[in-house]
């Protein structure tokens, strides 16, 4: 090894360190070897053995991150593990070189409440921590966790009730239907998914896990075939409805045996249910009801179960489903439910004050690392709920326009119809709002950066090509067309998109500057990801953990003033997401109580655009904040975003209760002062939006 200077196997540019025992005292000996019998023998007498990756999912004797071997799951449950590995976390904690810890993946941990409370113990009450923990609707975080609050992926899928018109989204689904030529059944599409983790991608998880079951049955002179048990094990994986349970040695908590039992009850109404006894011996392990002499074992069966389960979540809905099934991008994100359902602001103002009673100081994020898109992006394409016909006219107008690209392969045409609408709509919220179709500079950095993009999301779909065996013939065909599409020489198609994308374009910024307020106003804590406080249309990773342009955005901030509003470049550069930021957050920092501990008051918009605000109050004793902000304004964005919009808002008003309408108010974005009284008309302001602090 070129680095320890020490005796290794090398494999390429990859050096696997020998035992000691196996080279010390010897070691000219050993660098001297060529025959093939005896260094297949000091490799058996390794602590380790050399395998294929592509073994890895059956094979590995060891847990890891998901799919990724080089990631090794560590047992923080041992004290000297977790001393070991957070010495250094804890010395920057204690010094106040750091605030607060934010825990990626807790739900890989063997006993998260445990853990947690080991580390809440080790930094003290006043550090804040949140946990990455993907709640499904309705699923809440445990009380007794001693955290602050999630990392925020819930408020991502709680925007989508508010900028998602649930009016046209069938229409949407039924356009996205026809294109790809057959119904969609999410149910049965997160069925396949999860069936085809369990069984290829997973395997060796579950292989462990079913040996365990069968070993106990055997103690315990329970018969069971593996068949039989296999099975209702598989099964029991599949249906699970979120990402894991929270059982200990000491056996489930009680909402979670009744989450057993309701699943135990849904797998048997299965076609094809597995065997009554074999459910319930399993349900037996997974509550712990088995003699003292089994405990042990049931322990390491639950532990494990309940650490593949999440796994099993993710993978198949966020890195499988997501990429299968495109009919609106903007909902396949880390967080959102899978399965269809209506939107609705009712739901978003019930969400919001859950959230302020449950967790008021959970992050409140729009964009991280792990997110499919950026917030704008998704903010973008929202709007197509919006306007679903004319999405598809476009759609099929571009696509008869690259038709020639299309490939004829083996397996079918490259793109098929269902590809086409999940490139262009991927371009549609990737597109810079100031990207000019002449630009060919722009496009070409466009072009690298879509082209990773679409490679990733052939191969995460895992249909005609994934990481384990790729159709280089499909992919080259795929990444052909999508190279097409940015082609500068392709300027009838680039002029038709960028002239057909204007109104979606202005529709998604107002969006985004909905989203923003809310994020700043609403219970929580608002997460701003490197470089979103202007817009961010970022793809999946690795495109959303490019470093930001931090000298623009600096420069753009010394620029702010309330006049952002009045300016359309201000708008497509982001500076009014900026003014906005700032200001809110500056606002923050002066109110810090009630943004902390005030209530969260939904307000009712009457009059002809009454659908078309949210508007709510945050109220802590005598301090009060009114927020209003436009949704589904697509309809009205043919003009520039810059001129007035008063007429738009005639005739309709937000309706001031009692405790709120006595107050004089100040426009925190424009610093105008009024007094609302019991009705508050839109109409004098522009674009809707209003930030409104007591006076």
């Amino acid at each position: 090894d070129p680095a320890t200077g020490k005796p290794t196997f090398a494999y390429y540019d990859n050096y696997y360190p020998l035992a000691p025992a196996t080279w010390q005292g010897r070691e000219a000996e050993i660098l001297a070897l060529t025959d093939k019998a005896a260094i297949a023998d000091l490799h058996e007498r390794q602590p380790w053995k050399l395998m294929s990756w592509r073994d890895a999912a059956r094979s590995l004797s060891y847990r890891r991150f998901f799919e990724v071997t080089g990631l090794v799951g560590m047992r923080v449950e041992d004290k000297t593990v977790f001393d070991d590995t957070h010495r250094l976390i804890l010395e920057l904690v204690r010094t106040g070189a750091v605030d607060g810890l934010r825990i990626d993946h807790i739900d890989g941990l063997a006993d998260p409440k445990a853990y947690l409370a080991r580390l809440r113990q080790e930094v003290g009450p006043a550090c804040y921590i949140t946990v990455e923990k993907i709640l499904a609707k309705g699923e809440q975080l445990p009380d007794d966790w001693p955290v602050s609050g999630t990392t925020g992926y819930e408020f991502i899928a709680s925007l989508a009730e508010v900028l998602v018109d649930d009016e046209q989204i069938d229409n949407l689904r039924q356009a996205y239907e026809t294109v790809k030529g057959a119904p969609v059944d999410m149910r049965a599409e997160l069925r396949a998914a999860k069936l085809l983790m369990v069984d290829r991608n997973f395997e060796g998880e579950f292989t462990r896990l079913l040996a365990l079951a069968l070993s106990i049955a055997s103690e315990l002179q329970i018969a069971q075939e593996e068949s039989v048990v296999r099975q209702a094990l598989r099964e029991l994986l599949i249906a699970f409805p979120v990402y894991r349970t929270y059982g200990t040695a000491e056996g489930l908590p009680p909402t979670d045996i009744c989450l057993l039992h309701r699943i135990v009850e849904r797998v048997k109404t299965l076609e094809n249910p597995p065997q009554p006894e074999a459910l319930t011996f399993l349900s037996r392990l997974l509550t712990g009801d088995v003699p003292a002499s089994s405990q042990e074992e049931a322990t390491q069966f639950r532990v494990r179960f309940q650490q593949l389960t999440g796994p099993l979540m993710a993978k198949s809905v966020e890195d499988t489903l997501f990429f299968r099934q495109n009919m609106g991008l903007a909902l396949n994100e880390v967080g959102a439910e899978p399965v269809t359902h209506h939107f609705s602001i009712e739901r978003f103002h019930h969400e919001m004050k859950t959230r302020q009673a449950r967790q008021p100081d959970a992050l409140s994020g729009t964009s991280t690392h792990d997110t499919k898109r950026g917030e704008d992006a998704r903010a973008r394409l929202y709007t197509l709920t919006e306007a679903p016909e004319q999405w598809s006219e476009c759609l099929a107008r571009w696509r008869q326009m690259n038709q020639t690209h299309v490939k004829f392969l083996n397996d079918g045409t490259a793109p098929k119809s269902a590809d086409t609408w999940m490139l262009y709509q991927a371009l549609t919220g990737v597109w810079p709002p100031m990207l000019q179709p002449q630009d060919e500079t722009g496009l070409n950095a466009l072009k690298i950066r879509f082209e990773a993009f679409v490679e990733k999301a052939l191969r995460e779909a895992k249909l005609r090509t994934d990481w384990v065996d790729s159709n280089e013939a499909y992919e080259t065909a795929m990444l052909d067309y999508a190279r097409y599409l940015l082609a500068p020489d392709n300027q009838t198609f680039l002029q038709d998109f960028y002239r057909s994308l204007q109104p979606f374009i202005r529709a998604g910024l107002v969006n985004s500057l909905t989203q923003t307020v809310i994020k700043l106003t609403a219970p929580g804590v608002p997460d701003i990801y490197q470089g979103s406080e202007a817009l961010n249309f970022s793809l999946v990773d690795p495109d959303n953990r490019r470093e930001p342009d931090f000298a623009t955005l600096a420069q753009q901030l010394d620029q702010l003033t309330p006049g952002v509003f009045s300016r359309e470049e201000s708008w497509l550069n982001g500076q009014v997401n900026q003014y906005v930021t700032a200001a809110l957050l500056r606002l923050r920092q002066q109110n810090q109580e009630l943004f902390r501990f005030g209530d969260y008051i939904p307000l009712r918009a009457v009059g002809q655009r009454a659908d078309k605000v949210i508007a709510y109050a945050r109220v802590n004793h005598d301090d009060a904040l009114i927020v209003v902000a436009p949704r589904l304004v697509f309809a009205e964005c043919d003009g520039l975003l810059s001129q007035s919009h008063s007429g738009f808002w005639a005739g309709t008003d937000i309706i001031i209760p009692g405790q709120l309408n006595q107050h004089r108010y100040r426009n925190v974005l424009t610093q105008e002062r009024l007094m609302p009284g019991e009705r508050l008309s839109l109409a004098s302001h522009q674009g809707g939006v209003l930030v409104l602090m007591s006076d």
